[in-house]
């Protein structure tokens, strides 16, 4: 049987995928109107216009349903990957991309994570971490990579992974202590005299002894 429930006032009912959008939405809103302190699960049902025993049958507690609904949020707002031609080109565009579209989400995060979110949940910073910043990180990585290897920029095969991942960690390191875009500067730095130097002549692969 799938959960639904009448739309206030609308006499419309939500169903399914529809209707858990609307609750995570609700969850977010009311996160970022008053924070994670004062967020409850009854506050979450009024902005959605529901009852509270529809929230309860998705998630245990308060802590569950904020931390799926910032996962909800930054999947349904995706940082678009680019394609600019060259390594530098692409990194300096998605490190900026995500300095201006992921400012916000990390300033609302972090405040829950740092009100009681990681005691409540149970889990450890690493997990919350984690659920918080999601696997498309690494796909994002590995098709901005993948294009220079395949253009002959890099050998992936030499590169060890956390080269790889460090600007996109600095990036975020900066996003939470700061909670504002970087400069640009500070992600050119990033690329040009931190990972760029790390790579540099990685596209030659060592000739064979003959």
């Amino acid at each position: 049987m799938i959960a639904s429930e009448s739309a206030a006032g609308s006499g419309q009912r939500r169903r399914g995928i529809a209707l858990e959008t609307a609750l995570l939405d609700a969850a977010w809103d009311e996160l970022v109107a008053v924070g994670f302190g004062k967020l409850t699960m009854e506050s979450v049902a009024a902005r959605a216009s529901t009852g509270i025993a529809v929230l309860y049958r998705r998630w245990a507690n308060k802590d569950e349903l904020v931390l799926a609904a910032i996962e909800h949020y930054r999947n349904s707002h995706r940082v678009d990957v680019p394609d600019t031609g060259t390594l530098r080109g692409d990194l300096v565009a998605a490190l900026s991309g995500m300095g201006e579209a992921r400012a916000a989400f990390f300033a609302v995060a972090a405040a829950a994570a740092f009100s009681g979110l990681l005691a409540g949940a149970g889990l450890t910073p690493t997990q919350v971490r984690d659920r918080i910043i999601g696997d498309q990180r690494l796909a994002r990585i590995r098709t901005i990579y993948q294009r220079a290897h395949d253009r002959g920029e890099i050998d992936l095969q030499r590169i060890p992974q956390a080269v790889l991942s460090m600007p996109f960690d600095l990036v975020r390191h900066d996003l939470l202590m700061d909670l504002k875009p970087l400069k640009r500067a500070r992600i050119e730095s990033i690329v040009d005299e931190l990972f760029l130097p790390l790579v540099r002549g990685s596209a030659i692969r060592p000739s064979r002894s003959r």
